[in-house]
């Protein structure tokens, strides 16, 4: 047990020789190492860049472009996520408070104050606490002088706590009023704050149906890959005179290749690597209106919500209590004289060094330096008082505010008297003739329970002409305080005025509530604070909500009759963490996609289990880290801006994964078909990278970043499946027939029929991207015309031509087949997809 004086340098040493420091573990995510590991080692990966290897050993240099998605996308995702884990550290180091200990130079010493990081407190060190200080480490409180401590961030309720000494305070937790020492008992790992998010710091992956159905599509394809490469290379094989003939003359080595081509074109590796692009321009866009998005999935989560939880304080208010109002006891408002003495109390009381939360709050209106023209704008009866509070009267004696008493008091010389500030029921309690006229204190405390009711908190200030003294009769010390624990309500008390506060709810909170309501998300308000608070708060905000709300200590333990209330139910007050984690579960069960937002350690396990976490950049560091968004300014107005940029980049993902898919499928059909057939595969993988470059990369690039607002709908894998099949048959159709009437009617040479394959599949292709690009802006406009015009380029450079080893000129004939069927098949594109479009409004 250590002295009142504090640790010695010595006891210091050897409690950090021990490792009883208050060192934290890094929760700020998966460390560089994972993060490579995570988007390296994919399935995608090792089949792209596979094959990319294959041809570099090869030699076939040329035809491995494709490896540049690999690296790509490798990178975009690194890169992004290893940018939101600085940006989290260095949050957490500049929000990181310091620490005041009782440090003794000496053995024998006299403690002195010593403002340390919090990494150098040790076990056993003592805490000079104050008010707006942070408590750095679990503690036992030894002296308190009307201290209180807000633990709203580990336990969700606003209300400060009372403190005496003996008390353990918990780590997270700061002090709104009083002071004290405080002896620390567990340090680092060991606290509280770091025990309760220890579940939270396992790292998962945000659910994202992008992600996820993009992952079963190439899962699909790379079972397949198996039995189709067999056929591909069994084709290819015997294309260029069996087996035998292959391995023993070195053609393997273009059969291979070919092969190679084949397969690599059924892996839609494009849109992977645009998927990743979209998502972190999305990413980009959010940080510069200070949204840090931590993963990339998370960017289209937002847009797939349809329920929204949010926590009370701190989200959709502001974190601190205003002064609502002030309204004078009955008599008081004819007596002018009265009611600037009690404008002189409330001054007092509002510039105590050891003032709460709730008394500062009386500084908006009553402080000693005039009144606030913010608290006026948003009330006008808080304009500063007329004339304004301009110097502090003298105090005679004092007795700080402690929660367990309810009440703080100040004895004035001028005007003289004593005068209280606290609960209704407890100053104006008729206990050994404390409480005055009757009538006057039976009508304040009805007035009392009736604005209670509507959700404020209530003061009532009173006046007696008794001196303070404490219960054992004994007067102030001589600083003019009279000891909290001993203080006695003097006699006589008559009410003055009754004091509210509200906690202010944010500027934007009205708005963006009518947004989420207007698009369909519901809503619901999770809180640790009392449940009619909780109510009245959200009624300010804009959420329909009657009555009180929901108390939690009343929710059942049975997973069913849980989901019954959380169906039921809007507004939960006196909510714990544990519960704040099974109800988002519950919602989760009821079929919702759940969004979690708070900014307290009370709020991680929660936003940890929610689909998307989001925390406020003001809020605790361990729940800043769980989350996958985090609104770095705190402005509750940024959700919208999120969804919206979440439904652009669904949007435009499903436009350019029909786009993709409609080349697996015709490529699968290739594969299959002209290995079925021993026919030579018609495209080298070069040429494959040319067609996908005019008809599907160029032009993902802008088709992934445009403008697009429709609404989330379920369902992407089907509607894309529903789309790509049928275009992706056709288009495979024509090239087929266009190559078998190549092959088998005119005999042309490999080269030319390379290159009317090239001509077909591209010109078909491009009718895909006319029907996804619509409507045709003077954006898309411009990129289809440019796909169209880049195969007459490239035909008509030789450079090209001779590096895509195609036929120069193109053989006027096999050109005119070639065009004639793609048109056809343009044609019948077009009238397929109207049908499917009337067919699925």
């Amino acid at each position: 047990m250590t002295s009142i004086t504090g640790l010695s340098r010595a006891d210091v040493r050897e409690r950090r020789d021990r490792g009883e420091i208050n060192t934290l573990p890094n929760d700020t995510g998966r460390s560089l190492w994972r993060i490579l590991q995570a988007n390296l080692f994919t399935l995608f990966n090792a089949i792209v860049g596979g094959s990319f290897l294959v041809l570099l050993v090869l030699g076939y240099w040329q035809d491995a472009l494709f490896g540049f998605f690999v690296i790509a996308n490798v990178a975009i995702g690194v890169a992004q996520e290893f940018r939101a884990k600085v940006t989290l550290s260095r949050l957490a180091v500049l929000n990181a408070p310091r620490a005041r200990v009782l440090r003794r130079a000496s053995a024998d010493g006299d403690g002195e104050v010593a403002e340390v990081a919090i990494a150098d407190v040790v076990l056993d060190d003592v805490l000079a606490l104050s008010a707006g200080d942070q408590v750095v480490a679990d503690a036992v409180v030894l002296e308190a002088s009307g201290l209180d401590v807000d633990e709203s961030l580990l336990t969700g309720e606003a209300d400060p706590v009372p403190s005496p000494a003996g008390r353990e305070l918990l780590s997270g937790s700061t002090v709104v009023g009083g002071s004290g020492l405080a002896r620390v008992i567990r340090v680092g790992a060991d606290s509280y704050a770091s025990r309760i998010t220890a579940e939270a710091k396992q790292f998962s992956l945000v659910g994202s149906e992008l992600r996820d159905s993009i992952a079963r599509i190439i899962r699909w394809i790379s079972i397949g890959l198996l039995p189709v490469g067999a056929i591909v290379v069994n084709g290819q094989m015997q294309a260029v005179g069996g087996w035998e003939v292959a391995l023993s003359s070195g053609a393997w080595r273009e059969a291979v290749v070919a092969a190679t081509a084949s397969i690599i074109a059924m892996v839609p590796q494009g849109l992977v690597f645009m998927t990743s692009v979209a998502l972190a321009v999305g990413a980009v866009k959010l940080s510069r209106r200070e949204v840090l998005v931590q993963e990339l999935a998370a960017v289209e989560g937002l847009a797939r919500v349809d329920m929204l939880c949010l926590d009370k304080t701190g989200t959709l208010t502001e974190g601190g209590l205003a002064l609502d109002g002030v309204e004078d006891a009955p008599g008081v408002a004819s007596d002018p004289a009265l009611r600037a003495a009690r404008d002189a109390a409330l001054a007092c009381f509002a510039d105590d060094r050891d003032a709460n939360a709730t008394a500062r709050a009386l500084g908006e209106r009553f402080g000693a330096r005039g009144g606030s023209a913010s608290a006026a704008a948003v009330d006008p009866s808080l304009a500063p008082a007329a004339p304004s509070v301009a110097a502090l009267p003298a105090i005679v004696a004092r007795v700080p505010f402690s929660s367990l008493r309810k009440w703080s008091a100040a004895q004035l010389a001028d005007p003289a008297g004593s005068w209280l500030l606290g609960a209704p029921d407890i100053v104006l309690a008729r206990v050994d003739g404390s409480a005055g006229d009757g009538v006057a204190v039976d009508a304040t405390l009805a007035r009392c329970r009736e604005l209670a009711a509507s959700g404020l908190r209530t003061l009532v200030l009173a006046r007696s002409s008794a001196p303070l003294t404490s219960a054992a009769g004994a007067g102030a010390d001589e600083h003019g305080v009279i000891e909290a624990r001993e203080a006695a309500l003097p006699a006589g008390l008559e009410p003055v005025a009754v004091v509210t506060f509200r906690e202010r709810v944010r500027g934007d909170a009205h708005e963006t509530l009518q947004y989420f309501r207007e698009q369909g998300v519901s809503i619901r308000i999770i809180s640790g604070d009392d449940p009619r608070t909780v109510a009245a708060v959200a009624r300010e905000a804009g959420v329909d909500h009657v009555g009180d709300g929901f108390d939690a200590r009343q929710l059942p333990e049975g997973v069913a009759e849980l989901d019954d209330v959380m169906a039921r139910e809007h507004v939960f007050g006196r909510v714990t963490p544990e519960q704040k984690k099974a109800m988002v579960k519950s919602l989760q069960r009821l079929g919702y996609t759940v969004a979690m937002t708070g900014d307290g350690v009370n709020d991680a396990l929660a936003l940890k289990h929610a689909d998307l976490g989001i925390a406020m950049g003001s809020g605790a560091p361990a729940t800043r880290a769980v989350a996958r968004l985090v609104l770095l300014d705190g402005q509750f107005s940024r959700l919208p801006r999120i969804v919206a940029e979440g439904r652009q980049v669904i949007a435009n993902v499903e436009r350019l994964a029909k786009l993709f898919l409609s080349k697996t499928v015709y490529a699968i059909l290739f594969a299959v078909v002209f290995g079925a057939l021993l026919w030579p595969f018609p495209f080298l993988p070069r040429q494959l990278s040319i067609v996908d470059g005019l008809t599907i990369g160029l032009p993902a690039i802008v088709l992934a970043l445009l403008p697009n607002a429709r609404v989330y709908r379920p369902g992407f894998l089907r509607r894309a499946a529903r789309f790509c099949i049928p275009s992706g048959v056709l288009v495979a159709a024509t090239v087929i027939g266009v190559v078998a009437y190549a092959y088998a009617v005119v005999d042309a040479p490999a080269d030319e029929v390379q290159t009317t394959a090239v001509i077909t599949l591209t010109l078909s292709a491009l009718w895909v991207l006319v029907i996804l690009a619509r409507p045709l802006s003077r954006v898309t406009l411009p990129i289809v015309l440019a796909a169209y015009a880049g195969l007459v380029v490239v035909l008509s450079i030789p450079i090209a031509v001779d590096f895509l080893q195609l036929a120069s000129p193109p053989p006027t004939g096999l050109l005119v087949v070639a065009v004639g069927a793609s048109a056809a098949c343009s044609l019948a594109l077009e009238v397929l997809h109207r049908l499917i479009a009337r067919a699925t409004r």
